[in-house]
């Protein structure tokens, strides 16, 4: 029999925007099926849907699209379709319902709708420089967004200039008079995170002689910069999203509860997605995170970028007089940057100071060392003392890894399944870092 009080709804047309059938419970949650025409939900494997749940018909139920919403059908299932608590046959709902079949729960979600953001008028925000129509759509969506309270999470490569963007996020936004914290989550001991996100109390752990204010005290009124939020560990994520989610916080070992009034700007060279997948991140906590995403390309794929950051670099190391000459500009525009800005602005610092105490005025001693082959006996590495360890190691890691994925696809023909069965590592990992560091290679194998 048919429910007539579920069969219309009044007001405008909930098609005003897309439908996304998404699987909340059961054996396929997560599962999704935009609703374009007509979409059929049972166990058999040729429905639209599949769901293989005990609870779940061969043919359960079809829905589909109608003007006033969308129209669920049951197909004589066994457990029929429950929403909001009452059993229907046949009815028209509104996007946001949540429907039960048998005991699995399909949500009717709104699609997320695209805004497009038309690309700055400026070429620079703050001290990032782009020319490229990557780096100002990313300006364009920050200068509107600087403004606000929004809590954003930047991704990219090492050297890419997340650090630059969150500082230039803070100048611009309310809180640019007020203090801006900066936790390395990647470089504080595991034992002390707690402690440097919310301080503690005296004799809250061995060590602590006395109570210490962390970043998010802090920086009370101003903005807290989690850089590489990635490395963050998982017993301390949840405690992160309690302090995001209710705004307070309690020192380690201590009662009273602090107002937590900052903003949070976080940073990662890890893709946070793939983490959630791989559960070493908690997927709550990245969403919270993710209210404005932002991926900073690397300077590979925005070449058009490379010449503005040359001229803004040799401006800002005083030496705009010193020219550089065409061979130094092409080899500059041709190298693939694993170190992205920051090997850049380190090339040129070092043929600066190679040309500037013989009173040259071209900087012809530029060079690539770590890409020139090791004399025999010598060593890979050249430090400098300028260079935290931190910056250091990132530089020669990413170098490393493009330098042995290319030998190693080298090695098999480009065949990344054969190069992956010898590296004894997962498939798809080396394909994404043969396409990070823009190598070809073949998938199958």
């Amino acid at each position: 029999m048919k429910s007539p009080d579920t069969r219309a709804f009044g007001g405008p047309s909930p098609f005003a925007v897309e439908v996304v059938v998404t699987v909340l419970s059961g054996a396929s949650k997560g599962a999704t099926l935009p609703l374009k025409g007509k979409v059929r939900v049972g166990k058999a494997p040729d429905n639209d849907l599949v769901l293989t749940d005990d609870t779940v018909s061969r043919h359960h139920c079809e829905l589909s699209r109608t003007v006033a919403g969308v129209l669920v059908r049951d197909l004589e299932s066994t457990n029929g379709i429950v929403v909001s608590g009452a059993r229907v046959q046949e009815g028209i709902f509104p996007p946001g319902t949540i429907l039960r079949v048998g005991e699995v729960e399909i949500g009717l979600r709104p699609a997320p709708q695209r805004m497009d953001v038309l690309p700055s008028e400026s070429q620079s925000f703050g001290g990032a420089i782009g020319h490229s129509v990557a780096m100002r759509t990313i300006f364009a969506i920050l200068e509107r967004i600087a403004k606000t309270d929004a809590t954003v999470l930047l991704e990219g490569e090492t050297g890419t200039g997340k650090d630059v963007l969150a500082r230039a996020i803070c100048k611009e936004s309310p809180r640019s008079n007020k203090p801006f914290m900066v936790v390395d989550c990647g470089a504080v001991s595991y034992s002390l995170i707690e402690s440097e996100l919310f301080g503690h109390e005296r004799g809250a752990f061995t060590g602590a002689v006395s109570a210490r204010q962390g970043a998010f005290e802090l920086a009370d009124g101003g903005t807290v910069f989690l850089d590489e939020i990635g490395e963050l560990p998982l017993d301390v994520q949840p405690k992160l999203l309690r302090v995001l989610e209710t705004r307070e916080f309690r020192r380690v070992g201590g009662n009273k509860t602090f107002a937590a009034d900052v903003r949070v700007i976080a940073a990662t060279k890890r893709n946070l997605e793939r983490e959630v997948a791989a559960g070493k991140f908690r997927e709550d906590l990245y969403f919270r995170l993710a209210v404005v995403p932002i991926t900073i390309p690397p300077l590979r794929l925005r070449r058009d970028d490379i010449t503005p950051l040359i001229s803004h670099i040799l401006n800002s190391a005083g030496a705009s007089d010193l020219v550089l000459p065409k061979e130094s500009l092409e080899s500059l525009l041709a190298h693939d940057w694993p170190g992205n800005v920051r090997e850049l602005r380190n090339v040129l610092e070092r043929a600066i100071y190679m040309v500037k105490p013989t009173g040259g005025t071209e900087l012809s001693a530029i060079t690539f060392p770590l890409s020139m082959s090791v004399p025999e006996g010598g060593s890979p590495f050249q430090f400098e003392p300028s260079k935290s360890y931190r910056e250091t190691r990132a530089k020669y890691d990413a170098d490393f890894e493009r330098r042995y994925v290319k030998w190693l696809l080298g090695r098999h023909h480009g065949n990344v399944s054969a190069a992956a069965r010898e590296a004894r590592m997962d498939r798809k990992h080396l394909h994404d870092m043969a396409k990070k560091h823009g190598l070809r290679g073949e998938s199958d194998g």
